[in-house]
């Protein structure tokens, strides 16, 4: 739904006229770079996140660039940090939108990138985790299988989230995988054992966590709607990413509800979760002030500089 640079700065804008006195909005959008490019056609384009790295290019001014990109259209909000390791070529889904093929260059550059976005003031969120890198199933489209133990994991794939984690990142997005060791029966973004028993409790992450798009094939192939709302819920995300069909929102919104009303998902639940989407925009400092036509000649002075040096 991106036609041009005017109307995209217009929709943000109405979105938070529409949104009036009320808290600020997450304004979110995936801007990745490469074949993830949500800009409008009058934004030049940034080489794959793979493909600059090995170029030698800087990730810290690579986030600065998405972070100008993302601000200059009313986000303040980028699911763009892939900590995905590309250690399965079979895998197409990431690829070349992994930052490098083992964990030392993943971490060291996808938390460069994320600095560069805080210091645009975007909100940066990680993912896919905990780790898209090794699977040759697209989650697109179906539900990719992992069969690895916590410490083969730990040892590799969770590595660059646990230097971010420490480094005190604001947000995750987990991934719809089946991690066969970890939990058989539920995919990632809807087991206990992965967003609270691991991500929580063990790699120590108090931030906001974010499902990935529940209209994914991984999901609907396998779950309705509803469920899959209250079943990440009580996993332990905070806020779900429902990106196709009104009707589908109000499936999710209407499941939710009636697990509230029937005690299955109980008030102080709901309180944890809003109490970590608040202090994340307190944090950050989200307002609902609308952006100006950005210069859109400054923001390409900007990409070519990234990657022309």
């Amino acid at each position: 739904n991106v036609e041009s640079a005017q109307q995209l700065a217009d929709l943000t804008n109405e979105l938070k006229t529409l949104n009036g006195d009320n808290t600020p909005l997450f304004m979110c959008v995936v801007q990745e770079g490469g074949r993830v490019d949500r800009m409008p056609p009058e934004v030049d384009d940034l080489p794959s996140a793979y493909d600059y790295i090995a170029g030698g290019g800087d990730p810290l001014e690579r986030g600065k660039v998405l972070s100008a990109q993302c601000a200059a259209f009313g986000f303040n909000l980028d699911f763009s940090t892939c900590l995905d390791i590309w250690s399965n070529p079979d895998n197409t889904v990431i690829g070349d939108r992994a930052y490098g093929s083992d964990p030392d260059t993943v971490t060291r550059a996808g938390l460069a990138v994320n600095e560069g976005l805080e210091q645009g003031g975007v909100i940066p969120v990680v993912k896919h985790f905990p780790g898209h890198g090794d699977t040759d199933t697209d989650s697109h489209v179906g539900l990719p299988v992992v069969n690895k133990t916590r410490g083969e994991l730990l040892e590799s794939e969770l590595l660059p989230f646990q230097s971010a984690i420490d480094g005190g990142v604001p947000a995750v997005m987990v991934a719809h995988i089946l991690m066969t060791q970890l939990d058989p029966d539920r995919p990632a973004s809807l087991s206990p054992e992965v967003v609270t028993g691991l991500l929580r409790e063990e790699l120590g992450f108090a931030g906001v966590v974010f499902t990935d798009d529940l209209t994914m094939g991984a999901i609907t192939q396998n779950y309705g709607l509803g469920e899959a709302a209250v079943l990440a819920v009580e996993a332990g995300c905070d806020v779900l990413l429902v990106c196709h069909e009104a009707s589908a929102v109000e499936e999710a919104y209407t499941a939710l509800l009636e697990a509230v009303d029937t005690g299955r998902l109980s008030q102080e639940r709901l309180d944890e979760s809003v109490r970590r989407i608040l202090t994340l925009k307190q944090t950050y400092g989200l307002t609902g002030d609308p952006v100006d036509l950005p210069d859109l000649e400054a923001l390409n002075t900007q990409v070519d500089t990234v990657v022309n040096g």
